[in-house]
């Protein structure tokens, strides 16, 4: 799965990269010091962007060289140690379909959230498999699939004047080392932990919180996250 290796060696692509969410993501795990691959299905469209968040972690970082580069989703998924989906539910399915091959036998962290608009706000869109990790599981037989990083502020994340973030990361899944692995790569975002929250089975309610988060952002113009108390 990992090889034992500590989660700060470990090589993070994020596919999804040039969204708002794998972004955010992206910059503030390379300005914590992780190797950073962000994909794309426009490979030059990868690369512009990850010059961008490389720029921008290294500022933030001090000055410090970081490591993050571009290319396709499908050469990101295969070089990558693990891998973090970011990409529109829309395109979920079909892309995670796609990299079956080059994903197997890895961490493949899923933080997408099934969610619509309507005149009266956002709400969760039903998923056949009952989450959208579910379906990345499904689709992803030979990995090993968990959830996270679905309640964090994509705003919030590329706010690099804000160098602290208030909050935890809500971990699902079902193998103990890949769920491990994720709250310590969670754990590297400055202020953040990552709390084991249940198997993949789980993975609903936990998505379907980010509707009442964007509510919550809506009425009060906040980017709120959670913090799980007495833990």
């Amino acid at each position: 799965m990992t090889d034992g290796r500590s989660v700060e060696e470990l090589v993070v692509g994020v596919l999804g990269g040039t969204g708002p969410q794998g972004r955010g993501l992206a910059v503030r795990l390379a300005a914590a010091g992780q190797r950073v691959l962000l994909g794309s299905r426009d490979a030059e469209r990868a690369g512009e962007v990850a010059a961008q968040v490389a720029e921008r972690a290294t500022a933030a970082a001090g000055g410090i060289e970081v490591s993050v580069t571009g290319g396709a989703n499908v050469d990101v998924a295969g070089a990558a140690d693990l891998v973090i989906v970011a990409v529109p539910y829309a395109g979920h399915a079909d892309t995670i379909a796609e990299l079956a091959t080059p994903l197997a036998g890895k961490v493949v962290v899923d933080c997408v959230v099934p969610m619509a608009f309507d005149e009266l706000g956002a709400y969760v869109l039903d998923v056949p498999e009952g989450s959208a990790a579910q379906q990345a599981a499904a689709l992803l037989p030979d990995s090993h699939v968990v959830g996270a990083f679905h309640h964090l502020s994509a705003r919030l994340l590329e706010d690099l004047s804000r160098p602290t973030l208030d909050g935890d990361v809500m971990v699902v899944g079902d193998v103990r080392e890949a769920t491990d692995t994720v709250q310590a790569l969670a754990g590297r975002l400055p202020g953040m932990r990552g709390i084991y929250a249940g198997r993949l089975r789980n993975a609903r309610q936990v998505e379907a919180l980010t509707i009442n988060l964007v509510s919550v952002n809506r009425r009060y113009k906040a980017h709120a996250g959670i913090r799980v108390t007495d833990v």
